[in-house]
């Protein structure tokens, strides 16, 4: 499935992604999720964002690379394509990246709120290092070490 580097012509679309798939956490969570607060042409000019097309775009990941780790900022797919592979193309995307930065290990965060998240990311390797509230939002870091 083909990913590429996120473009301003994008942005309309990656705002309509990111809203489809954490709006539905607002009722569960009882707060708007992170990603929906973010400035999305900041996060396109700032060359961290991929798009995955299936053919139109319908997946986001914003990956920033620090120091001893790559951090997985958010990653949003559009629930209408969910189950066809999609977040799995873009996992392996995530680790692949971080593989050819000569990273080791990758980190995320989610709303505490979002058990189901942490349980999927649990399932995939990651391990909980610790919690915290950041912006007003409970977060829970995870972290995967990478072979």
């Amino acid at each position: 499935m083909p990913i590429r580097p996120a473009t301003p012509q994008d942005l309309d679309r990656v705002r309509q992604i990111v809203a489809a798939a954490y709006g539905p956490y607002i009722a569960e969570i009882g707060q708007t999720p992170g990603p929906m607060l973010e400035d999305y042409e900041q996060v396109l000019a700032s060359g961290h964002a991929h798009i995955l097309d299936a053919p139109m775009p319908v997946g986001l990941i914003v990956l920033i690379p620090e120091d001893d780790a790559m951090l997985l900022e958010n990653m949003a797919l559009d629930p209408a394509h969910q189950g066809q592979g999609h977040g799995s193309a873009l996992m392996r995307f995530a680790e692949d990246s971080t593989r050819a930065l000569g990273l080791s290990r990758i980190r995320l965060y989610t709303h505490a709120g979002m058990v189901r998240n942490q349980q999927i990311y649990r399932a995939m390797g990651y391990e909980e290092t610790h919690r915290v509230t950041e912006h007003g939002l409970p977060r829970v870091y995870m972290a995967k070490p990478l072979d």
